[in-house]
Formats: structure tokens, sequence, C-alpha cells
């Protein structure tokens, strides 16, 4: 059913799309349609031996690992747009952009079988000065199509670490290792979780998260999930 309300919103502030700046039109959802078509999209959802996978071989056990798309190496629209929900207050594109890829996994039913989505979280200092965690809003697009529940709060990080994008090398290790608890073990125990971020690169923040969730919670299952990797096969 239409929303008169937004409608008559949309008349005199027209969604855009958050990769090449374009007016939506009617049907249109998240990117526009040439932006779709033109997505560096992995296919990883329907790939269970894809390249994120193996990142994880001999580090921590998951069950799958997919990415919607690659992140690109040089400044492009989709590189914006990532950057606009992370740090300059766009958290709906990343809602939009994680119901895209539900859909995505849903598609695929490779990953059918989740039972909770966790977003890998902020910790309270630095989501109090940026507003939100993207990662959260990520997380809620994904339980809007997936139709499992969304766990924030019950994994928690402990420190304040510097950002990853500033840490070089094998630093970036050191700087995630034993960063994360779980509050209520109890409330894991025996599900799948599918992990959620918004970029993987060394994937050494959420390796070490799905250690600490291992450790707490012996009997889950794990699959990760992310919109972009750095990773290309």
């Amino acid at each position: 059913m239409k929303n008169p309300i937004a409608d008559i919103i949309s008349l005199f502030v027209p969604p855009l799309c958050p990769v090449c700046g374009a007016i939506l039109l009617e049907g249109e959802s998240c990117v526009c349609t040439r932006c779709k078509l033109t997505a560096p999209l992995t296919g990883y959802a329907h790939d269970v031996d894809n390249s994120l996978y193996r990142t994880f071989w001999g580090i921590v056990p998951i069950e799958r690992a997919s990415a919607l798309f690659y992140f690109p190496s040089h400044e492009s629209g989709w590189r914006r747009a990532i950057h606009d929900f992370k740090y300059r207050g766009h958290w709906r594109v990343a809602r939009d952009f994680g119901e895209w890829m539900g859909h995505d996994l849903l598609a695929s039913e490779v990953f059918l079988g989740v039972d909770v989505v966790v977003p890998i979280p902020l910790h309270p200092f630095k989501k109090l000065r940026r507003g939100y965690n993207q990662s959260d809003y990520i997380g809620e697009g994904l339980t809007r199509v997936l139709g499992v529940p969304l766990s924030v709060g019950n994994v928690v990080r402990t420190r304040h670490n510097p950002s990853q994008a500033l840490t070089r090398g094998s630093k970036r290790w050191d700087n995630v290792r034993d960063i994360f608890a779980v509050r209520h073990p109890e409330k894991l125990a025996g599900k799948h979780i599918l992990l959620v971020d918004d970029v993987f690169t060394t994937g050494a923040t959420i390796q070490s998260c799905a250690m600490a969730i291992l450790r707490s919670v012996p009997d889950v299952r794990i699959s990760i999930a992310t919109l972009a990797t750095a990773h290309r096969d």
C-alpha cells in the first residue's frame, strides 16, 4: 500500500540514488536501475567456496561467508555511498543496502538456516560520537527480508581501540585482539548466527568478534555477511 505522506514528501524532496545521484523513479529502490545493473556484485551468496569464505580457513570455523559487492580500490559512487552512511549520517542507505543484501542471501537459499543476525558492535564512545552504528542498520535491513531477529547489545566491544582504517599491517590484529565480549551467552546458545559488518578488508575485526562469540558460546554456528569486500577472486 502506498504511503500518501511519503508521496507528498517525494514531490519536494525526491529520493536520490546514493551511488550516482539520479532521482529514483517509481519502482526503484536502494539504487537506480542503471547502478543496480552495473553494480560490482560478487555473486558470493551463490558460491559456497568463495574467496571470502577461504580467508577464514585455519583461523575461525564458519559455516558460510558472503559479501554483496566488491569495494572499489579507487574513488567511485559505490565507495562514496559507503562513506556517506558510515561517516555522514546517511543511515537509511545502510538499511536499504541491508535489504538488498537480504534478498541476495534469500535467493541463494544457502543462508536459510540463520536464527539471528548480530551486527559487529561499535564501542559506546564511538557510537555516541557518530550517533549510530551503521552495521546495526545493515542488520535491520537484513532481518526485514530474512524474517529473523536482530540482536543488538548482547555482543559488545569492551575496549575503545583506534580505527582499523588508521592501522596498518599486522598491527590490525593486535588492535582488535580481545576487544569483544558476550553479555548473555545463553541467548545465543545453539543458534546459527549471521555476523554482519559493512566492509571486509583484512577481516581482523570480524574474525576477532567471531572468536569471542565461540569462546563464550561454543555450540553456536557462525556465518558472515558483509556489504562489501576488498578481496577479489
